[in-house]
């Protein structure tokens, strides 16, 4: 089996940028798992259905139909004939996400669909319960973490017109319910390395993953 790279931490720890950029110094494929969850979140919203609702949320987990782009420069999420690379990242699929991420029924779906693309290997995967629970046996496993202040701080300059001490809020809401909930809680999986990215530059971090992984597979 080739490679599998199994990046996790909360949102604004630097799993994206530092996946994308593992996956393309190796020329490996690249996943991102959250943009699974988002996007049926987007489906969910834009068909009305509520999302605070688990029951209906499961009901309909079966219908999105998602394509995922594996491409590290240009990873793509598509729903049917619709790219919704950018509508996923809206405040309002931000603010349900941890919602639908939680029902059962649609961990169960995309864990699958996850474990499908991995197939073979030869991939960095990025999420919240990778090392967890879809790849647990990935021979390289890292979870990155910041301080709560950085991690605003990058979600901020992300995103126009948002407010530090609002993301800074907005992210504590999201990582209590991402590590509380009953399935595939966020935490850190046995055996993974934890890097704390706060005072490192992209380029360190990026770096310093790339040396774990030679010191991981070296033979």
């Amino acid at each position: 089996m080739g490679l599998v790279v199994a990046m996790d931490g909360p949102s604004g720890s630097g799993k994206s940028s530092v996946s994308r950029g593992v996956a393309r110094a190796l020329g490996l494929r690249y996943l991102d798992t959250g943009a699974m969850y988002r996007a049926v979140t987007w489906w969910m919203l834009d068909r009305g259905v509520d999302v605070e609702d688990a029951s209906l949320v499961a009901a309909r987990a079966h219908e999105p139909v998602l394509t995922m782009g594996t491409d590290p420069d240009k990873p793509g999420v598509s729903v049917g004939d619709t790219d919704v690379a950018g509508p996923i990242r809206s405040a309002e699929v931000t603010k349900a996400v941890s919602a639908v991420s939680a029902v059962p029924a649609v961990r169960t779906r995309l864990v699958e669909m996850q474990r499908e693309i991995i197939g073979d290997g030869g991939i960095v995967v990025e999420g919240r319960d990778i090392g967890t629970v879809v790849a647990p046996d990935a021979p390289v496993k890292i979870y990155l973490t910041a301080s709560e202040q950085a991690r605003a701080e990058r979600r901020t300059a992300e995103q126009a017109g948002t407010d530090v001490a609002a993301t800074q809020a907005d992210l504590a809401r999201r990582d209590r319910l991402d590590s509380s909930r009953a399935i595939s809680p966020l935490t850190r999986a046995d055996g993974a390395v934890e890097i704390d990215t706060t005072e490192y530059t992209l380029d360190e971090v990026i770096a310093e993953v790339l040396r774990l992984i030679n010191e991981r597979t070296a033979v």
